[in-house]
C-alpha cells in the first residue's frame, strides 16, 4: 500500500509536487542520464522497471519527502528530496532542463518548508568539492559549507568525498 504525504509546494515559478505512476516515462527520461549516474546513488541505467521500484520508494511512508520539480504542476523538469532522518535535501534536474534556475529555486522551497513545517532548524546538502553545479546551487540557495571533515563514501565502485553545506533557520 502506498502513502501520500500530501506536500505540494509551490512558489518563485515552482511547484513541487508528489511522483505520480504517469511520471515513470518522465523519470526515465530525466535519470537515465550520465550525470545523474556519476554525481547521484540512482541506479543506473535508470529504466522503466528502476522507475518503478523508485517511484514505490517515493510514496512509501518512510519519512521522506520526494517531489517533482514543475514549472506548471505537471511536467517533471527534475526532483528534490528532504530527508528529516538525516537533516538533508537532495536534488537532481534534467539534462535538458539544466541552467535555468531550477534546482536553486526548489531547494530554496524545500528548505524554507524544511524550517516552517518540519521544524528543522538545520538542513543540510552534501557534496563532492567537483561537483561544480551542485556546489553552485548550494551557494545559489543561501547555504554555506561547514568546517566538518568531509565524509568518505564508496558509491558505485566509485570513492568519494562529500563535503557538508549548512542552512540555519
Amino acid at each position: 500500500m502506498t502513502e501520500m504525504t500530501g506536500v505540494r509546494l509551490a512558489g518563485d515559478g515552482l511547484i513541487l509536487r508528489e511522483w505520480v505512476e504517469a511520471d515513470l516515462p518522465a523519470m526515465v527520461e530525466l535519470f537515465d542520464d550520465p550525470a545523474v549516474a556519476y554525481w547521484t546513488p540512482l541506479v543506473t541505467p535508470f529504466d522503466e522497471q528502476a522507475a518503478k521500484a523508485y517511484l514505490e520508494v517515493a510514496q512509501a511512508d518512510n519519512g521522506r519527502i520526494q517531489l517533482a520539480i514543475t514549472t506548471d504542476g505537471e511536467r517533471p523538469l527534475g526532483e528534490v528530496l528532504l530527508m528529516p532522518k538525516t537533516l538533508s535535501v537532495g536534488y537532481s534536474v534534467g539534462s535538458q532542463f539544466r541552467g535555468q534556475g531550477l534546482a536553486v529555486r526548489a531547494v530554496k522551497l524545500i528548505t524554507a518548508y524544511a524550517h516552517e513545517v518540519a521544524g528543522m532548524p538545520r538542513v543540510l546538502l552534501e557534496i563532492e568539492a567537483e561537483n561544480e553545479a551542485s556546489n553552485a546551487v548550494a551557494r545559489g540557495a543561501g547555504y554555506e559549507l561547514t568546517d566538518a571533515e568531509p565524509a568518505p563514501v564508496t558509491e558505485k565502485g566509485r570513492d568519494l568525498l562529500l563535503y557538508t553545506w549548512e542552512h540555519l533557520a
